[in-house]
């Protein structure tokens, strides 16, 4: 048996911890949380380091255990709660989950909530140790309260450079040293006072807060708000100009294969009415819709506000402003004129996993399928055309054809990923 003790955010351990530890064979853990235990000159240790070297020599130990030539366990000491992103999943991977007596701790994200005096049942929480930042970013960008796991490269100066060029609304709340009485500290600053600090190797958890939204309605799920309940909303729950919205059934197809999702970055181009944006970031991706006229700018975010979602509105033309955006995942052309090609190549040199393009014009299917495929991507395409019912005298019903749209498609093969980028 392995005995894995979580210890809190710096509380002693008490003493079924301190019996255990002592009573062990091999103890596994920080230096600090070894210290603390004060074992017996004749246990062996292995302070943490690196994860392979720690599960080997445990794994050793299990093997003199059942040889009978040592028949001490292994105690496994461990920050916060060790079941959550802790050392609990590796343990359980490799020896199994029946082999495991999990004593928990109290996490540093419910201790970090606690200090400010909020609930963390509605909270987002998203791992930056070891990880590309950019996930973190993305979920920070679209939900109002999130815990972000830092590490080394990942920490509120990284985090906040980040944010302070793409939101206005957060606040982050940098948690240092927590259950230390002389060393904690919790500093709520924005993100570009975060960005000009050097945050030392102390830093427990950073949230990142849309204070104006982080106290929410009783819930009955934890974690971040359910998946839509619908999707392909009507035209008319969106403000628009002269019908110029991507129509349902199209949204419905773009939606499927653009495939948002919570830390995803997607752009609608040519955004419009920002019917698309908006239904991103409904599946909790973080958007960003350029769109070229300052009147179709502001419906995106009036249409935005309206379904309680967070999109970052570009006023400008692509692909000349697209420079200036970080990478996405996704991507959704709804405009272009006679720059379409352009705008699609440009994309599609950046875009990690898929591009969308509607068209209603088949003069220009042929272009756009040679930018994707000349892009390396996969490409595929539908010829979309509907009729919706309408009401004639008599309360009868007609078919009212719509106008017919190209949906084109990419999708970047995996092993075509962009310089740097890592699935």
């Amino acid at each position: 048996m392995i005995t894995v003790i979580g210890t809190g955010t710096g509380a002693p351990l008490d003493a079924a911890a301190l019996e255990a530890a002592r009573g062990a064979a091999l103890v596994v853990g920080a230096r600090r949380h070894i210290d603390a235990a004060q074992l017996p000159p004749g246990t062996a240790r292995v302070v943490m380091g690196p994860l392979a070297p720690a599960l080997d020599a445990i794994e050793e130990q299990l093997a003199k255990a059942d040889a009978a030539t040592d028949g001490g366990g292994v105690v496994v000491l461990a920050s916060g709660d060790p079941g959550f992103f802790g050392i609990v999943r590796a343990l359980a991977v490799r020896f199994g989950p029946a082999e495991l007596d999990v004593r928990p701790g109290v996490s540093s994200v419910a201790t970090a909530f606690a200090r400010v005096g909020l609930p963390w049942d509605d909270a987002v929480v998203v791992s930056a140790h070891g990880r590309d930042l950019r996930t973190a970013v993305n979920t920070c960008r679209t939900h109002p309260k999130v815990a972000v796991l830092t590490g080394p490269g990942s920490g509120p100066a990284e985090l906040g450079a980040e944010l302070m060029r793409r939101t206005d609304t957060r606040t982050l709340v940098v948690a240092s040293a927590l259950g230390d009485p002389e060393h904690e500290r919790v500093e709520r600053v924005t993100p570009a006072e975060a960005a000009s600090r050097d945050w030392g190797a102390a830093v427990s958890v950073v949230l990142c807060l849309d204070e104006d939204r982080a106290l929410t309605p009783v819930r009955t799920v934890a974690g971040p708000r359910p998946s839509p309940d619908r999707w392909a909303l009507d035209e008319a729950e969106f403000t628009h100009r002269d019908s110029m919205i991507t129509k349902f059934e199209v949204r419905a197809l773009a939606l499927a294969r653009l495939g948002p999702r919570v830390g995803d970055l997607v752009w609608d181009i040519g955004a419009g009415s920002g019917s698309v944006a908006v239904e991103c970031a409904r599946f909790g991706a973080a958007v960003v819709a350029v769109e070229k006229t300052a009147d179709g700018v502001e419906r995106v975010r009036a249409n935005a506000a309206a379904h309680g979602v967070d999109v970052r509105a570009v006023h400008g033309a692509a692909p000349t402003v697209l420079s200036d955006l970080s990478d996405p995942d996704a991507v959704f052309i709804g405009g272009g004129g006679r720059e379409l090609p352009a705008i699609v190549s440009a994309c599609a040199r950046r875009a990690r996993r898929t591009v969308v393009v509607a068209m209603a014009a088949i003069d220009r299917v042929p272009a756009v399928r040679a930018a994707l495929s000349g892009a390396g991507y996969d490409c595929d395409g539908v010829l979309l055309q509907s009729s919706r019912l309408a009401p004639l005298p008599g309360e009868v019903s007609r078919l009212a054809a719509a106008n017919p749209v190209f949906l084109v498609w990419g999708t970047r093969p995996s092993s075509s990923l962009p310089e740097g980028v890592v699935e």
